[in-house]
């Protein structure tokens, strides 16, 4: 059975498009204590909760008093700083990615931006990677949209915007869940490892880049 042509491909931003190491944003910032906690997959501040409920629509404001019952002011402080030096965490782009995209669009490829990421700190992928911005007919972003992958909704919602076709859009996300919330959709999704492995997959599925 042949497959459908892929007319339409989508990227998470994050770990795809933009190199994202949070690390960096605290390391000339954050006391000893805390960055010998820094890897730590427990998450012991809850640094990664609390940014997860940004990339869902919440608010700093509002989430900061929250941080403090839980973690005390210092840590809040702490994370009130991380969100505010956003930018030192997105160090570069993926390398490869940008010539992929470039190599997609002459091919006649729409491309598209699909993210978890906070609306209060969007705005630093387009400025410090305008390219993205450039090569991008469009990005969803689930602390805009009030929708957060791997739900099904925040799909969907990309769907109706880009007018995509499911059996014609690639999907490329660098977590599992993100993945298999876009196959669930119906869509084709790759866990994405790199911009080679992509072009790989993208060529399986008859797309020449």
């Amino acid at each position: 059975m042949e497959r459908d042509v892929i007319t339409d491909v989508v990227f998470d931003f994050c770990g795809v498009l933009i190199d994202w190491q949070w690390g960096e944003a605290m390391k000339r910032h954050a006391p000893d204590w805390f960055l010998e906690h820094l890897d730590d997959p427990d998450d012991p501040y809850g640094f990664f909760r609390y940014e997860d409920r940004m990339d869902a629509g919440e608010l700093l404001a509002d989430i900061m008093p929250d941080i403090v019952a839980e973690q005390g002011q210092e840590i809040a402080d702490l994370f009130d700083y991380y969100i505010a030096h956003y930018d030192d965490a997105l160090p570069n782009l993926i390398p490869g990615v940008e010539s992929l995209l470039r190599d997609l669009r002459d091919a006649g490829v729409r491309i598209w931006g699909l993210t978890n990421w906070s609306s209060e700190t969007f705005h630093y992928a387009f400025e410090l990677y305008p390219q993205l911005e450039e090569l991008l007919s469009g990005t969803v972003v689930s602390g805009i949209e009030k929708l957060h992958k791997p739900e099904g909704a925040i799909y969907e919602h990309a769907q109706r915007r880009f007018h995509l076709v499911p059996e014609q859009t690639m999907f490329f996300d660098d977590t599992a869940r993100n993945v298999q919330g876009a196959l669930d959709c119906g869509w084709n999704a790759c866990q994405f490892t790199s911009a080679d492995g992509a072009r790989k997959a993208l060529r399986d599925h008859g797309v020449t880049v």
